[in-house]
């Protein structure tokens, strides 16, 4: 029994040594999201450049969205800020912010200086849209489809890569499935 004592250590450093490697191994960009596959938040807030304006989920153009949360505190958004100007320029999908723990002075003079890449940005003063999506930090981006259904969480600022690797392939499949779903309703 004394011999078997001295490897308990041991045991626990291999053991620990193995919950520490499965850690890292994982990607920290990828949350797992109660919510994919699930229906956008309702939701009625005021814009970041107007108090008197309510923004809802009913103010979303039909199709592809991509929501993007944001805070001029955050180093991060402002090293995407740039491709989110330079991705507005499509017409496969809508941007939409959400200014998340800032004031809204600061937000406003954000986009007017560094441009709006927003089809309008709501601003969550007391949080709880934030809350509602598990938003912990910022930038984070959802893809919401035709159906206002989340299909994609992401952490962490959006870079030509990122859009290659991670949202262009499933962009690419909402359009399909969108198409296809189009032409077997026009066949009924």
């Amino acid at each position: 029994m004394g011999k078997l004592i001295r490897f308990i250590p041991l045991i626990l450093f291999i053991a620990l040594g193995a919950i520490l490697f499965r850690g890292l191994s994982l990607n920290p960009t990828e949350l797992p999201s109660a919510l994919i596959g699930k229906k956008f938040p309702e939701f009625a807030l005021t814009s970041v450049l107007s108090e008197s304006q309510i923004m809802t989920t009913a103010d979303f153009k039909p199709g592809i969205k991509l929501v993007n949360v944001w805070g001029t505190w955050c180093p991060s958004c402002r090293y995407e800020h740039e491709y989110l100007n330079k991705l507005s320029k499509t017409d496969r999908f809508t941007i939409y912010g959400l200014n998340y723990d800032d004031e809204r002075v600061n937000a406003a003079q954000w986009l007017t200086k560094l441009g709006n890449p927003y089809q309008f940005s709501a601003f969550d003063e007391e949080g709880k849209l934030s809350v509602n999506l598990g938003v912990y930090a910022a930038p984070e981006t959802f893809v919401v489809d035709h159906s206002n259904i989340i299909r994609k969480r992401y952490a962490g600022p959006l870079t030509p890569e990122i859009w290659q690797s991670e949202f262009e392939p499933l962009i690419t499949q909402i359009e399909a499935d969108f198409l296809a779903s189009s032409r077997h309703k026009g066949n009924q």
